[in-house]
């Protein structure tokens, strides 16, 4: 059942198809699993915020409703994450969606208190890290080669599909009863519960007894891990600069709409097009790139499809109408959706297996404080300058941004003995990440990084969790 990095390699051969991805019986188990809870997830944010509105009448707390899910990300993503390494993958996820689904079911009671909603909303979103970083590790175990990429493309567009579902199943069924939206999303966490527990192998914990530290120790070195390693500090800043300029048209949108709709535009549904144009289109890019375009292809087209993302977004400097930044919005999903599952992939092979779910809790908290923060600048930038020119100067600097980060790439010596180093270290007698130095390794040494070989073997490499961590997804 064991993966090994090698195999993930670009191949000049054509591309996994998505029936051979599906033909792995636990990939199904957790991408449905997977599918099931972002779904809930969504649809009980819309719930939630609903519910507090129509108890307060108060727009602030309502907003502090669905903003408390991103809180756990924020204050400790990376030691939740660092967690999913002490234990079984499969344990981690089945406990994680049963604890939400109890939380879920208080947080139905009818007449519970406000701060008591946010509260045990903001206890049921302390399982998402350690839950999405064990998910993220387990894949590489259960798909290997292209077959991988192409998982995580499918992960990542199934992600985004499920965003709009959620939000519109949770918009219509909550206006009926928020109750039954919350109750929903609570079946959800026990189906995907179920689905997991019968339908992934298990497998020993990443990280053994012998080999723990401190938590904060061990989540300090998935940091190390990241930034310290050269090829892999490239592929972050990759990720980041995408993150920091794809969200902006998301983020401002309401306020977009509102300015520019036309006669033939409302603004509710103005801001509805500008919204779900850049998921639409990383829908598409995950779905054509990852099935139609060659493992090598992929990897030639990655930073170039960095420098196009921003580069898309350009053209809002000339004010163009809603539907037209709307497609200007999903043209640049479908370059981030193009490049990140090959930068998740190329990720994956230059990462000690054991430090995978640590990995994705630093990427992971990293996405959601940049997409919060460029949100945040534009969003001040716009109380003085109208909408489209901040918009297209922010892209403007992130063209800027991305061709300094392709220029500075690692070379192809140096990112293969990164992937070496990896495969060394995992092939040995174990990971013991208790037992790697910090990240002082260089783009020419990237072996300085690499855990020493631990006592106890891992039986199986614990993770996509850096591929994935990627994704954002």
């Amino acid at each position: 059942m064991e993966a090994t990095v090698s195999d993930e390699r670009p191949s000049p051969e054509g591309p996994a198809t998505f029936r051979e991805v599906f033909a792995q019986r636990e990939f199904r188990a957790v991408f449905t699993a997977g599918a099931l809870s972002w779904v809930g997830d969504y649809l009980a944010k819309a719930a939630v915020t609903l519910l507090v509105y129509q108890e307060t009448k108060s727009v602030a707390l309502s907003a502090a409703a669905f903003a408390v899910s991103y809180l756990p990300w924020l204050t400790g993503g990376p030691l939740l994450a660092a967690l999913a390494e002490r234990y079984p993958y499969r344990r981690v996820m089945v406990a994680c969606d049963v604890i939400r689904m109890a939380l879920m079911l208080l947080i139905a009671i009818p007449g519970l208190p406000v701060p008591a909603v946010l509260a045990l909303l903001f206890l049921t979103t302390l399982a998402n890290p350690p839950s999405q970083a064990a998910k993220s590790a387990l894949l590489p175990q259960i798909l290997a080669g292209d077959r991988l990429v192409v998982g995580l493309s499918l992960n990542a567009s199934v992600g985004q599909a499920c965003q709009v579902v959620g939000y519109l199943m949770g918009a219509a069924i909550a206006s009926l009863d928020p109750v039954a939206a919350l109750l929903i999303n609570a079946l959800t966490f026990a189906a995907s519960a179920v689905l997991v527990r019968v339908g992934v192998q298990d497998r020993p914990p990443a990280l053994s007894p012998a080999h723990r530290t401190h938590l904060l120790r061990e989540t300090a070195q998935g940091f190390e891990i990241v930034f310290g390693t050269p090829v892999l500090r490239a592929i972050a800043v990759l990720v980041y600069s995408a993150m920091l300029f794809s969200i902006v048209p998301e983020g401002l949108a309401a306020a977009w709409a509102n300015a520019d709709a036309g006669e033939h535009l409302n603004p509710g549904a103005a801001q509805a097009v500008i919204m779900a144009a850049n998921p639409v289109g990383f829908i598409l890019g995950g779905l054509l790139v990852g099935r139609a375009v060659a493992p090598a292809r992929r990897l030639a087209l990655m930073r170039p499809l960095a420098v196009v993302a921003p580069l898309t977004l350009v053209p809002a400097l000339f004010d163009p109408p809603p539907l037209v930044v709307a497609l200007l919005a999903a043209a640049c999903g479908f370059a981030v959706a193009g490049m990140l599952p090959t930068a998740n992939g190329l990720f994956v092979q230059a990462l000690p297996d054991a430090f995978r779910a640590r990995a994705f809790g630093v990427m992971a908290t990293g996405v959601q404080v940049i997409q919060g923060l460029a949100v945040l600048v534009t969003g001040l930038l716009a109380e003085r300058f109208a909408i489209p020119t901040v918009v297209g100067v922010w892209s403007a600097a992130g063209v800027l941004l991305m061709l300094v980060a392709s220029l500075r790439w690692p070379s192809p010596q140096s990112v293969d003995a990164a992937v070496a180093a990896a495969e060394a270290s995992n092939a040995g007698s174990g990971t013991g990440p208790a037992n790697a130095p910090a990240g002082t390794g260089t783009a020419d040494d990237p072996a300085a990084v690499r855990p020493r070989p631990a006592v106890d073997p891992v039986s199986g490499p614990p993770g996509d969790g850096g591929r994935r961590r990627h994704a954002v997804t």
